[in-house]
């Protein structure tokens, strides 16, 4: 979902850092060969979420949603050179997927694969976090956000993908939309939690920024 002018969003793009090679080969394979490739982050979001890690420099970032990793790739650009990624999600189709391009990036090793159900495999994550990217099933957000937050580390940073959800958020609700319930609900509490900094960025389909007191 764009919400400026087309003219206006291409100029942001065309003066933005070049898509890296590897990322590019990623955004073809997932275009030609999965569903719903309007669900990969893409060249423009992908900068952004490069350059808030390189500006980070996480030691552990923890990814809910990997669908073909590329986000995961990106993320990969700023992590500290001893740190690692853990990214879950369900589909187990994309799995070989992920796991050909991480390793052709030369850290795959750093890249930690789980497969299931996030709520069932975050209890067994024993880890502290310094950056999280939710972008799995938005009817879950809250329930992530209630397990991950006492795993994150004083100062980490939680970025939320789709939280404008094509301009839902905004629209009147569907009583059977759970969807957007959940991020209405979301977003009010990344705004008004007394341990969290939010600032909303209306950037693609909506990304939160969020820093942990």
């Amino acid at each position: 979902m764009h919400f400026l002018p087309e003219n206006i969003d291409q100029y942001a793009v065309d003066h933005s850092q070049p898509e890296p090679e590897l990322l590019q080969q990623l955004n073809r394979e997932t275009w030609q060969k999965v569903l719903n490739p309007r669900m990969l982050s893409g060249h423009y979001q992908g900068r952004i979420l490069s350059l808030l890690s390189k500006i980070i420099r996480p030691k552990v970032i923890l990814e809910l949603g990997t669908y073909t990793g590329y986000s995961a790739l990106c993320l990969l650009e700023g992590l500290d050179p001893e740190g690692e990624i853990h990214t879950i999600d369900q589909n187990e189709e994309l799995y070989d997927l992920q796991r050909k391009y991480f390793d052709l990036s030369g850290a795959g090793a750093r890249i930690h694969q789980h497969l299931g159900r996030a709520d069932t495999i975050l209890p067994s994550l024993n880890i502290k976090y310094d950056l999280v990217f939710m972008d799995a099933d938005k009817r879950n957000y809250p329930k992530y956000l209630e397990m991950i937050l006492p795993q994150m580390n004083s100062g980490g940073i939680i970025l939320s993908d789709n939280v404008l959800w094509s301009g839902k958020v905004v629209e009147q609700l569907d009583p059977y939309d759970e969807d957007t319930k959940a991020l209405l609900d979301y977003n009010k509490t990344l705004a008004t939690h007394p341990q969290l900094e939010t600032v909303l960025l209306p950037i693609r389909d909506g990304l939160t920024l969020t820093r942990v007191k």
